[in-house]
């Protein structure tokens, strides 16, 4: 006999830290009381919440993970009268540990879920971590049986069909799936086709922060069976989302809930790196920012995402001209500052330069210039920001654009110099786009100001490095848009060289390119994290040897 039954799960999207287990501890205990206020069944938290994602080898150390599951104990004890809880964290099975989500209801551990399929790739290094389990079978909570395949599990068929023939009621999916462009589409298309495949609704829920360089960005969903969304949570926004389901006839279906609108890729890129520059700020106990203001496009973009990162007050920008800064950049530098509300210093350079330059003419036999020079420009302005940095407890900020990062076409100890680059991921053709998406658009979760805050005239003019006289960019480099082109080829597509001719682009201009690239690896090796915007980023999407001799003949 058909018997009529709900069930209240609510959906977790939260901020955890890493190594922050008291505190992500204390945040589930707050979510738990609202969603016990709520009137829910039970409530979800993401992959690895306990912990913060990705730990890396910090859950390697054996107390670290003691810590945790003592943790995960005393969540279990305090909560006992209430919602049941589902929440991501270590397992420790025979000695081998696991990444797993545990179910918590009348003060203990009601079953452990432990990961099945490992990813090893992109950012992704579980297998050194983990060890790969069976795959669990549903767990009862109420009225409902749930089947959970954590993260990876849900983007293979096998793990959601053995559930679902082992009785599932609803799947249940905790995620860390960090963003790239395009990563809601692709997680939506992928649980679809889990839901057709099993016929069971299915809630995604994924954790939302910036970690380092990666970003989660929430963008929590339901789907009933059809692939029919019934629920959408913001993306890159903490929050609760209460879903009824109720069963009928024909299964449990999620009744309709809130459907948030999500954003295009260029709101998405601009709110990742706002997003993960204020995380990275906050997890590290830092307050105030400083960086470079050269009158360019680059250095401004850096500013207005800062601004909106901790607000304007906390900014201070800082002009340090040479004798070969133009009037425009110290005007388009004042102008920039002046829009956002930051403070602006301006220390010249000129002393110091040619202090420098006596300090190695005995050596040298004359006073340094060319390449040499340039350098020590570029070093200088490096030297005199750090010593702002460690003198007002302010971080720096490098503002090398993935054009410049990719190329070498960057100091290393002197623009690179800095604890985090907001536009390491972010090619200078989208750089361009991304200040007139910002002069366009204002949102809630920006900080600072609205309106034209970077001057068209420093987004329209051609870029320079003003280190010499009458300088620019393409004296030393194809225009950006062949640049950029190119690049997306060789390193987010690895395409052969030949692929890039066949696609008609000169040989001799990729060659050049490719040789930048292989040749500039060390200086990438050096530089400062910054926030991960494509599947392709520098960093852990991309290991290369910092000595490699191989160039591609073909």
């Amino acid at each position: 006999m058909f018997m009529v039954a709900t069930f209240r799960l609510t959906l977790a999207q939260l901020n955890p830290a890493v190594g922050a287990i008291a505190a992500n501890a204390e945040a589930a205990r707050a979510a738990w009381a609202a969603a016990r206020d709520a009137g829910a069944d039970m409530i979800a938290f993401g992959e690895m919440f306990l912990t913060g994602y990705q730990t890396q080898d910090l859950i390697l150390r054996p107390a670290f993970v003691d810590a945790a599951l003592a943790a995960l104990d005393r969540l279990a004890a305090d909560c006992a009268d209430g919602p049941a809880i589902g929440i991501g964290g270590p397992a420790r099975v025979a000695g081998r540990l696991h990444n797993a989500w545990h179910v918590l209801a009348g003060g203990r551990i009601t079953a452990t879920v432990r990961k099945h399929h490992l990813p090893n790739d992109g950012v992704f290094d579980e297998r050194r971590l983990f060890t790969p389990a069976d795959v669990h079978g549903p767990y009862r909570v109420g009225p409902v049986k749930i089947g959970t395949p954590i993260c990876e599990d849900a983007w293979f068929a096998d793990v959601a069909e053995t559930l679902a023939e082992t009785g599932a009621d609803i799947l249940l999916v905790p995620n860390g799936s960090p963003y790239h462009r395009g990563k809601l589409d692709q997680r939506q298309g992928l649980m679809v086709a889990r839901v057709i495949e099993t016929g069971l609704p299915l809630a995604y829920l994924n954790m939302v922060g910036g970690q380092d360089d990666q970003v989660f960005d929430g963008a929590s969903f339901v789907l009933n069976p059809g692939g029919g969304v019934a629920l959408q949570m913001p993306a890159f926004a903490s929050g609760l989302a209460h879903v009824d389901f109720d069963r009928t006839p024909q299964g449990w279906r999620a009744r309709p809930g809130e459907m948030a609108p999500q954003p295009d890729e260029w709101e998405a890129d601009y709110h990742a790196m706002v997003l993960s520059l204020r995380d990275y700020l906050a997890k590290s106990g830092i307050g105030r920012v400083l960086l470079g203001l050269s009158g360019g496009v680059d250095s401004a973009l850096v500013a207005a995402v800062a601004a909106d990162a901790v607000g304007p007050e906390a900014v201070r920008c800082v002009m340090l001209p040479s004798e070969f800064t133009s009037a425009r950049s110290l005007e388009d530098a004042a102008e920039v500052a002046r829009r956002l509300g930051a403070r602006l210093d301006t220390i010249p350079i000129g002393g110091p330069q040619a202090a420098v330059g006596r300090a190695l003419a005995p050596v040298f036999g004359e006073e340094p210039g060319g390449v040499t020079g340039e350098n020590i420009q570029s070093r200088l302005r490096g030297l005199l920001l750090m010593a702002l940095s460690n003198r007002f407890g302010e971080m720096l900020l490098t503002t090398g654009n993935k054009s410049e990062v990719a190329v070498g076409y960057c100091t290393i100890y002197g623009d690179m110099a800095g604890g985090y680059n907001p536009l390491k991921d972010l090619y200078k053709t989208r750089v361009f786009a991304t200040c007139r998406w910002r002069n366009a658009n204002h949102r809630p979760w920006m900080k600072g100001p609205a309106g034209e805050v970077i001057p068209p005239r420093v987004i329209d003019r051609p870029p320079s490095a003003e280190l010499r006289a009458d300088q620019r960019d393409d004296d030393s480099l194809p225009p950006y848009p062949v640049l950029d082109a190119i690049l997306e080829g060789l390193v987010d597509d690895d395409r052969s060289v030949a692929d890039l001719v066949a696609a008609g682009f000169d040989e001799g201009t990729v060659r050049q390119v490719e040789g930048l690239v292989l040749g500039a690896e060390w200086k990438r090796f050096q530089a400062a994290p910054g926030t991960r915007l494509t599947r392709r980023a520098f960093w852990l999407d991309r290991r290369w040897p910092i000595v490699n001799r191989w160039r591609d003949e073909g």
